[in-house]
């Protein structure tokens, strides 16, 4: 009894030996805006596979730094390289998710989606002309409606973050002054002297739920999670939408994928009377000539494996998964240029 006792505990623990040297762990890091999904999809490809997946969101100017230092074997940015800046360093970028960029504050006494903004209003809260709730601008998007007399702090990232790259070039392209004297990026110089920063989605998340009479912008996914009160902004064609899977959908019906190196295409301000002006996706970049072949090649079966199985986690949580004649390009024409 006790021989056969010994046998199944040594097989049991041969399996397991097996199981064990079989797994591979792979790392990236990069923006936060997808965090909420990736975590998600690691999780349940580890159970499924057994090979871990470990994320850190840094936000994106962190997760390009840290590909480029060939210390993970991904990066994620929201703001995506140009065709150039590929080439240089020798590597493909590609999509992985879609999402929204929405306007949270922290307003005692307003649901989601009761307030209402423009984007040339918007941009002269986060621009400091407009400093108060009551402010005859905001009234005016919002007729009706008893706005407080409170200051308003503005709420933004402190650190190098593809959300801030996107959300500012929408407000760019909302407003001249803003497109004249500030523009897009990763970083900028936030002009609002009340202006708090905030590290990560995460940050800003945490500092508009505690900040009375705050605004910021965050991806939808930690709006929903940490339940914050979301704005309707106005439309190119001029309707007010509320943020939704539907209205990022919409956003995203027209992108062109393949108009652009490394699918690096801007999905702000998108025509279309249900489109959500601030709609964006989020983008992995991997070497050609990787380092670790075997984990590179482990990294691109995972987001493999999230194409086809995660795409329910993706909607639950607010995201727009990649539509499969995407994914399909991304095999042929991104994938097949890693080497293995």
């Amino acid at each position: 009894m006790r021989t056969k006792i010994a046998k199944i505990f040594l097989l049991g623990a041969l399996a397991s030996a097996t199981v064990s040297s079989f797994a591979i762990d792979i790392t990236g890091a990069g923006a936060s805006f997808p965090a909420p999904v990736y975590s998600k999809w690691a999780e349940a490809y580890q159970k499924q596979t057994g090979n871990k997946v470990n994320y850190a969101s840094i936000g994106s100017s962190g997760g390009i730094k840290q590909i480029r230092e060939k210390t993970v074997d991904f990066g994620a940015t929201d703001a995506p390289l140009k065709g150039d800046a590929l080439d240089k360093d020798g590597m493909v970028q590609f999509p992985a998710i879609i999402g929204g960029v929405v306007a949270v504050v922290n307003l005692p006494g307003f649901k989601p989606g009761e307030l209402k903004l423009d984007g040339e209003t918007l941009a002269n809260i986060f621009n400091g002309d407009i400093n108060n709730w009551n402010a005859a601008q905001i009234a005016a998007v919002n007729p009706g409606k008893k706005l407080p007399d409170q200051a308003i702090t503005v709420v933004t990232r402190s650190d190098g973050s593809g959300t801030t790259a996107v959300f500012t070039d929408y407000l760019t392209k909302a407003n001249k002054r803003w497109a004249d004297s500030i523009g897009s990026g990763a970083i900028v110089k936030w002009p609002a002297l009340s202006t708090v920063g905030g590290k990560g989605n995460e940050g800003v998340s945490a500092n508009v739920s505690r900040v009375k009479g705050s605004i910021g912008y965050v991806e939808y996914a930690y709006a929903k999670l940490n339940k914050m009160t979301t704005l309707q902004l106005k439309n190119l064609d001029g309707k007010f939408v509320s943020p939704s899977l539907d209205s990022f959908k919409a956003a995203a019906a027209g992108a062109n994928w393949s108009s652009s190196p490394g699918m690096g295409i801007s999905m702000t301000n998108q025509p279309g009377a249900n489109s959500w002006p601030i709609a964006a996706a989020s983008f992995i970049l991997m070497y050609k000539d990787p380092a670790n072949k075997e984990k590179s090649s482990e990294a691109i079966k995972f987001f493999e494996w999230a194409f086809k199985n995660g795409a329910s986690t993706a909607v639950e949580l607010e995201y727009v998964p990649l539509p499969a004649n995407v994914t399909d390009y991304i095999a042929k024409n991104v994938w097949s240029n890693i080497a293995k």
